[in-house]
């Protein structure tokens, strides 16, 4: 295998031009590095990335944990953060906490070891340990919260507008006229939750509706959740019910055929999270699109820029949702009620 003193050969130059331009630690001429680059390439020269990141203090690679990464949200998240680190020159190691502190806890000791120069985490239900927080202080490693919140944890925040996709939705199902509105809630303890929770409840005061406990159940964000929390909330007969998440939709879609009523005839459903399959889906889904590519972008580039600026006052970043109507809110029927009245 060639090294650096067999690239420096090559070229005839020495060996510290050739680290120069491996490493872009120094001004080499256009002509130089052009024959440093020729050379590497003729030879099949891999740098040794360990050495340079004990050099620099700086490894070039950055860690994100998700919680469950075979939910479809995450993975177009994944792709927008690996995207802008690539443009960055990082690299993304990825890890799925399934929502579980011990889990999670073991893949940011990981990542620590690994000398990662960032970390996006989304974090698990519950706070992180305080000789954690310490450990990435005295490593100078920074975090940046990916749609999650922590209580205690300074850092830069990347997030959805969670209680305004939950009240935007349900709003749009108390103006096509229904009034007995449900929620199935995402898993408890994470601050998405709280947020959508708190949409629903900031439309049903605009709407001038009364909360009824009775018509809210906390799922998990998973497909059985979704099921459970659908036979329990149809033998309340709900006209409607806001969904925070597709895949609890997809399990409540499945109370539904249990219970032999039909969306949206016998109960509208609005949903958040959009996808490109979704026109496949019977009725097609009224959702709240979460911008899942952007958001996966910015916290890639907070925790660029947090590297770059460690001590730059902490930011928090809010994107913007978009509602996507289709046939599952019985809008086309309920306005043609509507008029008819």
């Amino acid at each position: 295998m060639a090294n650096i003193y067999d690239v420096a050969r090559t070229a005839e130059v020495s060996v510290a031009t050739v680290s120069a331009v491996v490493n872009g630690t120094a001004y080499v001429s256009p002509h130089l590095k052009a024959r440093v680059e020729s050379a590497i390439k003729a030879l099949g020269y891999q740098p040794n990335h360990l050495a340079r990141g004990l050099a620099t203090q700086q490894s070039r690679t950055l860690g994100m944990i998700v919680p469950d990464i075979a939910n479809p949200f995450f993975p177009e998240v994944v792709r927008g953060a690996e995207d802008t680190a690539y443009a960055a020159g990082y690299t993304l190691l990825i890890a799925s906490s399934d929502n579980d502190t011990r889990k999670e806890e073991l893949y940011l000791r990981l990542f620590l070891s690994k000398r990662v120069d960032g970390v996006i985490l989304t974090k698990a239900p519950g706070r992180l340990s305080s000789d954690l927080q310490r450990a990435f202080v005295a490593a100078s490693v920074p975090i940046v919260l990916l749609a999650r919140t922590v209580p205690g944890l300074p850092a830069d925040v990347v997030e959805m507008d969670d209680k305004g996709a939950a009240l935007e939705g349900v709003m749009h199902l108390h103006r096509l006229g229904y009034r007995r509105i449900a929620f199935i809630g995402g898993l408890p303890g994470a601050s998405t939750s709280r947020r959508r929770l708190d949409g629903y409840r900031a439309a049903l005061r605009a709407a001038k509706r009364r909360f009824e406990p009775a018509l809210v159940v906390d799922g998990d964000f998973r497909v059985e959740s979704g099921y459970r929390a659908g036979l329990e909330l149809l033998k309340r007969r709900p006209d409607a019910v806001f969904i925070a998440n597709y895949l609890m939709t997809v399990g409540f879609m499945e109370a539904l055929r249990q219970y032999r009523m039909r969306c949206p005839d016998d109960v509208a459903v609005v949903t958040c999270d959009d996808h490109p399959w979704l026109d496949a889906f019977s009725p097609r889904l009224t959702t709240i699109d979460l911008p899942k590519r952007e958001l996966g972008a910015a916290a890639a580039q907070l925790v660029v820029e947090r590297i770059a600026h460690p001590r730059a006052r902490l930011r928090r970043v809010t994107l913007k949702n978009a509602l996507r109507v289709r046939e599952s809110c019985g809008c086309a029927a309920r306005e043609t009620t509507v008029v008819a009245r």
